[in-house]
């Protein structure tokens, strides 16, 4: 049965690489497939998902207007496709989300998507919102912070190593670091402004 997964994480948990292991094991078995990346990230080349082990492939590489759905549905009269991949969920659009389910539901296709869940100031990005809403199974990758417990927030790091407070939710080619929330400090970062009332 056909299902949307969502796999999430901190970022350098190993997402695209787990992507191209699920895409290398459905072509092994003779199985077609189909591969989306966000065209904004072109660290490693437009249309190209990239891991930090050094494995790649290529993919379509979509912005915010693309038509998924359609995308694949064409695809699939070509030639039946056994799974969708999509690298870096966290840039899709609600539209765009919504697109996948119908991919799922009406033409039976799984659909593996990879993203983190938040951004530099603790923020969902809008697909994964959706994709935390609406995939059938979330599937968490977990990774770990420097302090020994586990990673789920995303610091930006600037060119000297600095940490970044405020600024664009996306801004490509920045470094980042995975951090345990109680590390991140949320009450500096965060744009929700509450401060804890003092004793």
């Amino acid at each position: 049965m056909a299902k949307l997964y969502f796999y999430y994480s901190a970022m350098n948990a190993g997402k695209s690489t787990t992507l191209l292991q699920s895409d290398y094991n459905y072509r092994e078995r003779g199985m077609r497939t189909l591969l989306f990346a966000p065209k904004l990230d072109d660290r490693h080349g437009v249309g190209r998902i990239t891991s930090r082990i050094g494995l790649g492939a290529e993919a379509y590489a979509f912005d915010r207007d693309y038509d998924l759905f359609v995308h694949t549905q064409r695809e699939h009269e070509k030639g039946k496709l056994s799974c969708v991949l999509v690298d870096e969920a966290q840039f899709l659009t609600p539209a765009q989300v919504l697109q996948l389910t119908f991919v799922v539901d009406r033409l039976k296709i799984p659909v593996l998507t990879y993203g983190l869940r938040t951004d530099f100031q603790g923020e969902p990005f809008e697909g994964s919102k959706y994709l935390l809403a609406w995939a059938e199974e979330l599937v968490e990758i977990k990774t770990v912070c420097a302090s020994g417990k586990k990673a789920t927030m995303n610091a930006r790091l600037d060119a000297n190593g600095e940490r970044v407070w405020a600024g664009a939710q996306v801004e490509i080619g920045h470094n980042y670091v995975a951090m345990a929330r109680d590390q991140f400090d949320l009450e500096r970062v965060s744009p929700i402004g509450y401060h804890p009332p003092e004793e």
